[in-house]
């Protein structure tokens, strides 16, 4: 009985793997397709109207199914009698990130210099010279296609090739092309003054946030340490900027409300207000004043970098409706400053009104304020 028991669990576990080996014997291995070289040569002969040789001279012996590699593989056929380096032939490998003009541009430049044309005539002329075109073909260390254009411009500006590779590895390499006249002065800034490039990278975050506040922004005549003083400055900006915007937050969060303007505030209901002199009374042509409200975290820090005072301190209490704060500009003979800095109470009253450097009104702004006052129903509380 007990031999029997045991002989039925062999021939029960040999009967399973019979079954198991055969279902082994049935799985059909999926057959792998050939190469789509028809879909490679549409796709790299796209937007060309003719080619160096016919589609159909193509006899590939490729294995690889890899449509980046196919289409290189088609492009070289098509239009290639020269070789290029890589950064020229890596838009066919991979254009993932690129909008469509960039990557007609790139395209169109990899067939003029692969089939021996002029890339200075084909379009590059446009951003490079010509000494810069040579050198954006013949690159001496392999660079993606955005550092090796600015390598070529910074070999413009720096004999040393260490100091022009660093500018082209630099955050320079990822700015818009459209700014290009202001990053080729920064690249030859940083010509002038090497840096490794994790400093010229902090810099660049410093230019391009203060091109974007002002298109006019320029380097010439700045020395580097007067623009590191400035990007300390700027990076304390951002400080105070991220601290009122939290004290914003928990504010929000005490009146149970959503945070529909980070960085800003309601602010006093009186309108800002402007005047203009008569020419006679007017100290250059075009003279006007202007009392405006500050409402937002970026023109608080920025009134009290350029009056040197700490009114951005003040911030909590223009959020919670304490006070706000005005600022006195004048404008004339094609300038604009910044005169005086108040403080107005929930009563409408000025508690302080400071100058540069936390100064006291002078009697010609005082006067300005009082025209102000009268017109909004200010009171100027001992000024």
């Amino acid at each position: 009985m007990a031999r029997s028991r045991i002989r039925r669990r062999h021939e029960a576990e040999r009967d399973r793997i019979a079954a198991y080996e055969a279902t082994l014997r049935q799985v059909v291995r999926p057959v792998r397709q050939p190469p789509d070289f028809r879909r490679a040569l549409d796709e790299a002969f796209d937007g060309f109207g003719s080619a160096i040789r016919h589609r159909d001279a193509w006899r590939p012996q490729l294995k690889t199914r890899d449509p980046g590699r196919l289409r290189l593989a088609a492009a070289r056929h098509l239009f290639a009698i020269y070789p290029v380096a890589a950064h020229l032939e890596h838009i066919w490998l991979d254009a993932g990130g690129l909008d469509a003009n960039e990557i007609g541009l790139r395209k169109r430049w990899y067939v003029a210099a692969a089939g021996g044309q002029s890339l200075y005539k084909a379009g590059a002329a446009e951003w490079l010279t010509r000494m810069e075109v040579h050198c954006f073909l013949n690159p001496p260390a392999v660079l993606d296609f955005c550092e090796t254009f600015w390598l070529a411009i910074a070999r413009t500006y720096a004999d040393d090739l260490g100091v022009a590779q660093r500018i082209a590895r630099s955050k320079i390499s990822r700015t818009p092309r459209r700014e290009l006249a202001f990053w080729r002065e920064a690249a030859r800034f940083f010509a002038a003054n090497p840096l490794p490039i994790e400093e010229i990278d902090d810099l660049c975050d410093y230019l391009a946030a203060r091109l974007e506040r002002d298109p006019q922004y320029s380097l010439r005549g700045r020395t580097l340490t007067s623009l590191e003083r400035q990007m300390r400055d700027w990076h304390r900006d951002i400080a105070m900027v991220a601290r009122i915007q939290a004290a914003q937050r928990h504010a929000d969060i005490r009146r149970g409300g959503g945070n529909k303007d980070e960085g800003g505030w309601a602010g006093s209901p009186l309108a800002n207000w402007s005047w203009r002199p008569s020419e006679r009374k007017a100290n250059a042509r075009g003279e006007e004043f202007a009392v405006v409200q500050i409402t937002k975290a970026d023109d608080l820090v920025a009134e009290s970098r350029a009056m040197h005072h700490c009114v951005w301190t003040y911030a909590e209490k223009c959020i919670a409706g304490q006070a706000s704060i005005w600022s006195l500009r004048r404008t004339g003979a094609g300038r604009a400053d910044r005169m005086l800095t108040i403080e107005l109470d929930p009563r409408n009253r000025a508690v302080q009104v400071r100058g540069f450097g936390n100064r006291t009104a002078r009697q010609d702004e005082l006067q300005v304020l009082g025209r102000w006052a009268q017109a909004r129903g200010v009171s100027l509380v001992e000024h």
